[in-house]
């Protein structure tokens, strides 16, 4: 921020002048109202919205308001160095897995290759070049040294992570505070990510133009799934799990509703050791996904065992590598590293441990450890280690950071910084992105390490020179692309998670107004016997739902153990507790499905619930806040979907699961509204209109007299009731017959099947000798109707999620015994 005068440097006073200049609503109150407007939107739309669990406390990534700017000749020369830097590890990747004639040659101790776990054995192919490059992108994390120059304090050739954190940094601080940029020539980042995805597009086997990319995640648990999926949207990726791929015929393919689909590029973050089982051992991966790789069906950057270049024991040896192998002195060094089995360096370490940062020698992802701060007898016992292996350990100079201003409440102090930058190979040369990630480390053990799940960063800007022209990529010729209206290439993991988030509200929303007509019986006082009887009907039904104990029952005395266990159930924990949580994983597991303001209303409603269920009041009135809160939610939720979703693909899927989950529901609860005497089933009746919801229009039709046949055909057969359960029958079907034809048309004929017993029963009701009691007997048969749609379900789940044919059974023989099913290749 300052040069070696004490004068704030050019570039920082225009950034310091931008905060003077800002609107009254912040200057009025300070900086702290940036910090907090900054931590707002991150909470709510950024990063901290799609980590996994990231409601809870301390697990915010946050964004200083205070950018960290680079003059454009600044910038320029970090880009050269380590766009030579990257050159350099490429070819020692090349050599590696090649001929390794530096080995051969002593420049390189064997045991810093061999014995390295990131070095991939099934990876070598002395006798044959790789068809692209290994290294494809790259990052490096750098410190300012006291002289002001640059060091690289750690190369990242794995994964590169840490480019959707600077991505989202602009982003959110343009548009929370967009008077920052207001006469400042910032760099966009854009240009880099056109450049990156034409890069991809590039490698495909077949040729650029239109390639199948997908980008590989482990999944909604990863730290940095929140990175996966915006990376996933800004380079049009398809964003897939292990599970949603398979390798057929020396080919990958990805799995989706209409079969098999090519995969052309496939953009990995994950481990290479969990890639394929079949090579590299362990679980999980994609079987044949390295056959595929050897026969040039896919390309997978960056190629597998890149992350052995991280080694920090391979840093000293970098200086004279790229004098051997390029011909040229190293642009940008490394922070004076040693390898501990090096001659020498054991004893100079020991002379003086306080002044060096201790590193595993083979990982460049783990934490420094620095004897200086450590308890004495752990402080002893580390360096025991290090004389019994100093092979296993490499020492990093102890270089404090340069410091930076940062927003500490309504002042400005200052704070060490890390930078990371990162590079992306275009088929040409190297592309630095005109910004980066600039994080607040925390202490020693986090100048080095993996990017932590939580901590502050800061935006990195790069300043443009006055009259800079600003070109971005050429664009790439390609194919025509034939419209398609269907959802064939939703992954049939997508639309599995789909049609669950669709139950799984609508299951919240059925236990919710269960509750809720259970809690409005027992606030009245003295009830009367059709009172009695009809939460009777509701407290089986709440049992039968799971959300009460089967102990809790209806009587008087017991009205305030079943209002504490309503509690109970809507509290973490409890069975609709557990439903939010649920749903809000399978929103995550969505994300890169659903827009912005669509995850935004799927998300903070539910969480404003969930606090307000975990809220320390009880009493009647805070649960039917609660509850209300519930339906309120799950209506938003059925509402933004209806209004922003297209009618295919992941709509298709969310809307068959709320229609199979309601059908189910509505049969149960009926069920239970009419298990009783035919004398009182006027009371059933009226159960049965109260949660459907159809109280005002029973009321419209027939003003205020009560019979079977009218009342349940409303609830059961009515074409245009939403609450009744035809509708949810022939909106089954209709959606069965959106998703497409072929197999899944088997699925129709139950659909149809089911909708007649339906339409049936009130005709059935209506010409009985006895309406009341023709009423009652239906109990049974909607029992077996609850049955009939869950059976429905496991066959949806089969064709589309599982992608398994019908069950068939083996021979006669076996006609006495469980079928045995034919389990397809999925």
């Amino acid at each position: 921020m300052v040069d070696g005068h004490g004068h704030v440097r050019p570039h920082w006073r225009r950034v310091l002048a931008a905060f003077s200049d800002l609107p009254q609503d912040y200057a009025g109150r300070g900086i702290g109202e940036a910090v907090r407007r900054l931590d707002r939107a991150f909470e709510d739309e950024g990063v901290v919205s799609l980590l996994p669990g990231a409601a809870r406390p301390g697990r915010a990534w946050r964004c200083d308001p205070v950018p960290l700017p680079l003059p454009a000749r600044e910038f320029a020369a970090l880009a050269e160095g380590l766009a030579q830097r990257a050159r350099l590890l490429e070819r020692l990747l090349l050599d590696f897995y090649g001929p390794q004639s530096l080995l051969a040659e002593g420049l390189v101790p064997p045991a810093l290759v061999f014995a390295n776990p990131a070095f991939l054995r099934p990876c070598r192919a002395a006798d044959r070049p790789p068809a692209g490059p290994l290294l494809t992108t790259y990052a490096a994390d750098l410190l300012r040294a006291a002289d002001g120059g640059w060091r690289v304090l750690a190369d990242r050739t794995s994964r590169a992570a840490g480019i959707g954190h600077a991505q989202e940094n602009r982003r959110i601080l343009a548009r929370v505070v967009p008077g920052l940029f207001r006469g400042q020539q910032v760099r966009p980042l854009r240009p880099f990510f056109d450049r990156w995805q034409d890069a991809l597009q590039r490698l495909s086997p077949r040729g650029p133009g239109n390639a199948a990319l997908a980008l590989l995640t482990p999944g909604v648990h990863h730290p940095l799934w929140f990175e996966h999926v915006l990376l996933a949207g800004e380079l049009s990726c398809a964003l897939v799990e292990p599970g949603d791929l398979t390798a057929r015929n020396g080919a990958l393919f990805l799995k989706t509703l209409r079969g098999l689909q090519p995969v052309d590029v496939l953009l990995r973050r994950m481990d290479g050791r969990q890639l394929d089982p079949l090579e590299f051992g362990g679980h999980g991966g994609v079987p044949g996904l390295m056959d595929a790789a050897r026969n040039g069906a896919v390309r997978i950057v960056n190629a597998p065992g890149c992350g052995m270049v991280e080694a920090p024991a391979l840093a000293a040896l970098l200086p004279e590598l790229c004098r051997r192998l390029l011909g040229e002195a190293l642009l940008l060094p490394s922070v004076e590293t040693h390898w501990l089995a090096s001659p020498g360096t054991l004893e100079m370490v020991l002379r003086a441990p306080g002044e060096w940062l201790l590193r595993p020698a083979f990982d460049g992802g783990a934490p420094a450890q620095h004897p200086a701060l450590m308890p004495e007898a752990a402080r002893e016992a580390l360096l025991r280690r290090l004389a019994e292996r100093p092979q296993d350990w490499a020492a990093t100079r102890d270089m404090p950071p340069s410091v930076a201003p940062c927003a500490d409440g309504e002042r400005l102090s200052p704070r060490p910084v890390i930078l990371r930058l990162f590079l992306a190979q275009d088929g040409a040369e190297w592309q630095a992105m005109p910004g980066g990630l600039a994080r607040v480390p925390g202490g020693p053990g986090e100048l080095t390490g993996r990017l932590p799940q939580d901590g502050l960063a800061k935006d990195v800007w790069v300043l443009a020179e006055e009259g800079a022209e600003i070109l971005g990529p050429a664009a790439l010729p390609r194919q025509p692309l034939p419209i398609r209206r269907a959802a064939g290439e939703l992954p049939s993991r997508v639309a599995d998670n789909m049609f669950w988030l669709g139950r799984h509200v609508e299951r919240l929303e059925g236990a919710a107004r269960l509750m809720r007509a259970a809690l409005a019986r027992l606030e009245r006082d003295p009830l009367l016997p059709r009172e009695f009887a009809e939460l009777a009907a509701l407290s089986a039904a709440l049992r039968h739902a799971g959300l009460v104990p089967a102990e809790e029952t209806p009587g008087g005395a017991a009205s305030a153990a079943l209002q504490a266990a309503l509690w109970r159930s809507l509290r973490e924990g409890g069975a609709v507790g557990r439903q939010m949580a649920e749903i809000a994983r399978l929103v995550g597991a969505v994300r890169d499905r659903l827009t912005g303001d669509i995850h935004t209303l799927f998300t903070l409603p539910l969480r404003a619930v969930q606090v307000q269920a975990a809220a320390q009041h009880r009493g009647a009135q805070g649960l039917e806040e609660a509850l209300a809160g519930v339906l309120r939610y799950c209506a938003g939720v059925a509402g933004a979907a209806a209004e922003n979703m297209v009618r295919a693909g992941g709509h298709a899927f969310l809307d068959l699961g709320r229609r199979v989950e309601r059908a189910q529901s509505i049969a149960a609860q009926l069920r239970f509204a009419l298990d009783q005497p035919a004398s009182r089933v006027e009371g059933g009746l009226r159960l049965a209109l109260e949660l459907c919801d159809s109280v005002i229009t029973y009321r419209s039709r027939y003003l205020g007299v009560l019979q079977p046949a009218p009342a349940l055909d409303l609830v059961l057969a009515d074409p245009g009731n939403p609450r009744g359960l035809a509708f949810q029958l022939r909106a089954i079907g209709r959606l069965l017959a959106d998703i497409g034809g072929g197999p899944e048309q088997d699925l129709l004929p139950q659909a149809e099947a089911l909708l007649a017993a339906v339409e049936e029963m009130p005709l059935a009701v209506q010409a009985a000798h006895d309406p009341a009691l023709a009423a009652v007997q239906l109990a049974p048969r909607l029992a077996a109707l609850e049955g009939e749609v869950a059976a429905l379900s496991d066959h949806v789940s089969r064709r589309y999620f599982a992608l398994l044919p019908p069950a068939q059974s083996l021979g006669q023989e076996m006609a006495k015994e469980p079928s045995v099913l034919f389990w397809g290749a999925a």
